[in-house]
């Protein structure tokens, strides 16, 4: 009881007990990863010495319907406030995959002036733009005002709300039903799960499909991307619990498609009929072998998050005590619960760079690292850079090539630490 009296202003609701899909209790740990600052909640030089909000982060595993997700529930309000700092399309990798999707979309569906596009969680408009120019009604839903209309200033229709289930019956009555309905990277976040994915059913016409990506569970677990844990992701989807999921809801998952994106996601297809591809079922088979339901899939997992830690430490360690000067490149969200879980400081980071100009001046949460332009990188040439956006590493090894090649190395540290 102490916890939630403590925590009881930055938590929605007090620890969970039951999960958030089927309402089981008998939830399992995975990982604990103690108290932890906010993954978003970059300071301001005026904030400097205020205390950051901190919250524990907790993996279970919920037996009954195999969803693997967080016990704390921050308050949506506070993490997805005015000044939320993520922004699509920054990253030249991002917007390509966005318009690629955009595009098979558009054709196989030969979406038209007639057809309606929708996306949840539309941020700054790096999707729907895809549509807006080809001449097909769209609207995006996105509850941080900053992208909403950074979105309405490329031309998006977009509203400034969070979706529930509510907006989506209203939305209905108005005539905005979806052909197709894009979901990316928000299941994970939503609070109300069962009232999200009541809404998609609502909102998506009868012969219309839901395409929504998200990180991959099994991808998680096998490459030890803990850092993608925060606050903002209550759940980590398995394909068996999509499934259940959806069923719950009368929707299908209709066809699957496994992409590279974000360290390994699942692009889903749903739809109210009720086959299921091959890829489908082949998945469900698999996962049913693994066991993603048992806690014994999820043995070792911490002790190889535990090791990723003693190793940066190590090295940071080493790197000190020989004279070298190491930055960090990326101040995402995951940065977060890596700096904050493996302890590193100022004193192991000068500072971060990042190309998002939104945070330059900021500072990372817990730790104060200060965040600067991609430019300090190859003006200032540390020793060493360690990459807190390996998701993206293929793209930022190239485009800092000219640092490489004046001697600059970068520490990889997922899925185990590398230096490049």
């Amino acid at each position: 009881m102490i916890l939630e009296k403590t925590y009881a202003p930055l938590l929605a609701e007090p620890p969970r007990t039951t999960c958030r899909a089927c309402g089981g209790g008998a939830l399992e740990t995975i990982v604990a990863f103690g108290e932890t600052p906010l993954a978003d909640g970059l300071v301001a030089p005026g904030r400097l010495k205020d205390a950051d909000p901190v919250a524990p982060l907790t993996m279970v595993l919920c037996p009954q319907c195999s969803l693997v997700q967080i016990l704390e529930t921050v308050r949506p309000e506070v993490l997805f406030s005015d000044d939320y700092p993520y922004y699509s399309s920054v990253s030249p990798a991002f917007m390509e995959h966005a318009r690629a999707n955009a595009v098979e979309m558009i054709e196989t569906r030969r979406l038209d002036a007639g057809s309606k596009a929708i996306e949840i969680a539309s941020n700054d408009g790096y999707l729907l733009v895809n549509f807006v120019e080809r001449g097909i009604p769209a609207l995006g839903i996105d509850a941080a005002k900053g992208p909403a209309e950074a979105a309405q200033r490329k031309g998006v229709r977009t509203m400034h709300a969070f979706f529930t289930r509510e907006l989506a019956f209203e939305l209905r009555e108005r005539g905005e039903s979806a052909d197709v309905l894009f979901a990316n990277n928000v299941l994970a976040h939503v609070w109300d799960l069962n009232g999200f994915v009541d809404g998609i059913a609502a909102l998506l016409k009868p012969d219309g499909v839901a395409v929504i990506e998200c990180p991959y569970l099994l991808d998680l677990i096998g490459h030890c991307e803990f850092d993608t844990v925060y606050h903002q992701h209550l759940c980590y989807f398995s394909v068996t619990a999509l499934d259940r999921l959806f069923r719950s809801h009368g929707l299908t998952l209709s066809d699957i498609r496994k992409i590279p994106i974000h360290g390994g996601s699942l692009r889903l297809y749903v739809t109210h009929g009720e086959a299921q591809s091959a890829a489908v079922t082949g998945m469900l088979s698999d996962e049913a072998s693994a066991g993603v339901a048992k806690a014994s899939f999820y043995e070792g997992f911490a002790d190889r998050v535990a090791q990723i830690r003693t190793s940066l430490r190590d090295v940071l360690g080493r790197l000190k005590s020989e004279g070298k000067r190491v930055a960090g490149y990326g101040a995402a969200a995951k940065g977060t619960t890596m700096l904050a879980y493996c302890g590193v400081s100022k004193d192991d980071l000068e500072y971060i760079v990042d190309l998002n100009p939104r945070k330059h001046g900021l500072h990372m949460p817990g730790n104060r690292i200060p965040i600067v332009p991609v430019t300090v990188l190859t003006e200032d040439r540390p020793d060493y850079c360690l990459l807190l956006a390996w998701n993206f590493s293929a793209e930022i090894l190239k485009q800092q090539q000219s640092y490489r090649d004046r001697g600059g190395r970068f520490i990889i540290p997922v899925p185990e630490l590398r230096i490049v």
